[in-house]
């Protein structure tokens, strides 16, 4: 994707001393970015609030990454919302995450709209509450035309369970004769998860400081280059996200080669 850098830099001016536009190449933006939001109970908890003013906040920081994702040029912006895990959460927090779900995306597709994003939704949704998945079939339908950014949202999303999910369809194509299992390859198989036609993510971000991939897509992340910060999911800001981007282009990717000195 283009960006204007006009734009870019006005919506960068005035930052904190530690980190300007300036640091970034801007030659070198990645494709795909994906972020693991972490940290919102944490944040919640540190003021004295209840877990779901945590949730609340958080929305806003993930739209303020959508918009950054935009302004930059990014391709892909995928964010792990909900996974299969989640569901073992106490019920009021889980019912209140699936009301704000459909609440914040009626909310958001005049943004999506002006900013020309294209929704996708990665995980099983139709295992959701009728209302929750019915309005993310309406953001699907209303953004379906879009061209710009994609915005893909994992919900009821579980890694291992997807990989087995495409292994189950290529079994069952087998079965059915359409293909040799001596046929299968790293590509087919890529075609049968929630990502397909989508590129492998080049930087991961994972907010609140964990160190693990707490079941994300654990296939498509082989060779993506990972950026943790301490800051919370509610706190984390479009200077957050400079700061990641300006460390992912000092590493030096080799994709499992070596360069030659």
């Amino acid at each position: 994707m283009t960006f204007d850098e006009e734009v870019l830099r006005d919506y960068f001016a005035q930052g904190p001393q530690d980190v300007s536009l300036d640091a970034l190449d801007l030659g070198r933006i990645p494709r795909h970015v994906s972020i693991i939001m972490d940290g919102n109970g944490r944040w919640a908890k540190a003021r004295g609030l209840d877990r779901s003013q945590g949730h609340v906040a958080g929305v806003e920081s993930l739209r303020e990454a959508v918009t950054t994702s935009v302004r930059l040029g990014i391709d892909v912006l995928s964010c792990y919302a909900f996974s299969t895990e989640n569901w073992n959460r106490p019920q009021r927090e889980v019912d209140l995450l699936m009301g704000l779900f459909a609440k914040t995306l009626v909310a958001e597709l005049p943004l999506f709209a002006q900013e020309n994003v294209r929704l996708r939704f990665l995980g099983d949704i139709d295992a959701l509450p009728a209302k929750t998945r019915n309005t993310f079939v309406r953001g699907l339908d209303e953004t379906a035309g879009n061209t710009g950014m994609t915005f893909a949202l994992a919900v009821n999303y579980g890694s291992r369970a997807e990989i087995v999910r495409a292994a189950r369809i290529l079994a069952e194509r087998a079965q059915a004769g359409e293909v040799s299992p001596a046929e299968f390859t790293p590509e087919m198989l890529s075609g049968e998860l929630y990502t397909a036609g989508l590129p492998d993510p080049d930087l991961l971000i994972r907010t609140s400081g964990e160190l693990r991939l707490s079941n994300y897509l654990l296939w498509q992340l082989a060779y993506t280059e990972m950026y943790v910060t301490d800051v919370l999911w509610p706190d984390f800001d479009k200077w957050d996200y400079l700061r990641a981007l300006v460390a992912y282009q000092a590493r030096d990717r080799r994709f499992g080669g070596v360069v030659a000195r």
